[in-house]
């Protein structure tokens, strides 16, 4: 689905990515996890367009996508969402949405793109919320408005940057459940970012642990919690047992 072949980005003087290489498997979700400063979100600027590397390659389904604009990528099969959500906020929530389809799918009229946005507002659970501004809405449903807007392209790979950021840890599970219901429901690949290990241990099948801009751990949940460079540098003692323990 997605190879990263010894992709380096820098910004001077700082190497924020240094020689990824990298393999994602179509059906999968991996989780993308490390410190700040790891180099997570870069790596999702790259594979998303919005940054360019400046070696290496990155390709969707054998195809070369290095340095594509973003809506290129997007149209190709990408879709993302971002850490800080920033919805027009005199927008409707079904405004939001169609306005994402029409940039994917510009063969769509008005009238199909807010049709097609009113079925991916329910899916996230947002039915009846599709005529509230975004100014009103809740973390939990920023959020979800956020995963609608990413879904609606229609994605073979879909990309979450700490999608359960500001979520309470109901809100965490609920989300992680609305995730699998919605990749089961797809098809779609997962690579994903996040800062709560509970919620990438139970969510992925493979977890790829960044620091400064290297991969120092690549394995299924339990194996990435046992290794003493991950728990050194990101989980910290006693992890390992935790996440055993809890399966």
């Amino acid at each position: 689905m997605l190879e990263l072949r010894s992709v380096t980005k820098r910004f001077g003087g700082l190497v924020a990515l240094a020689d990824i290489t990298l393999r994602v498997e179509a059906g999968e979700i991996v989780g993308l996890v490390g410190p700040n400063g790891s180099g997570k979100s870069t790596l999702f600027g790259v594979i998303s367009g919005f940054l360019k590397p400046e070696a290496g390659r990155v390709l969707l389904l054998g195809k070369e996508i290095t340095g594509l604009k973003p809506h290129r990528v997007a149209r190709l099969g990408v879709g993302r969402t971002f850490q800080i959500v920033q919805p027009l906020p005199e927008f409707t929530c079904l405004d939001m949405v169609a306005l994402g389809i029409l940039y994917a799918h510009g063969e769509r009229s008005l009238q199909a793109a807010r049709k097609a946005a009113r079925e991916v507002l329910a899916e996230v659970g947002l039915a009846d919320w599709w005529a509230a501004r975004t100014a009103e809405l809740t973390m939990v449903n920023l959020r979800r408005l956020e995963l609608a807007r990413a879904i609606s392209l229609r994605p073979k790979l879909l990309l979450l940057d700490e999608v359960f950021a500001g979520l309470t840890p109901a809100e965490v599970r609920e989300a992680t459940e609305l995730i699998k219901r919605l990749k089961a429901r797809h098809g779609f690949t997962v690579l994903m970012t996040e800062h709560i290990p509970a919620a990438i241990m139970g969510t992925c099948h493979r977890v790829v642990v960044l620091d400064q801009g290297r991969i120092i751990a690549d394995g299924t949940p339990v194996e990435v919690a046992r290794d003493p460079r991950v728990v050194e540098v990101y989980l910290g003692p006693g992890s390992a047992e935790g996440t055993h323990a809890g399966g």
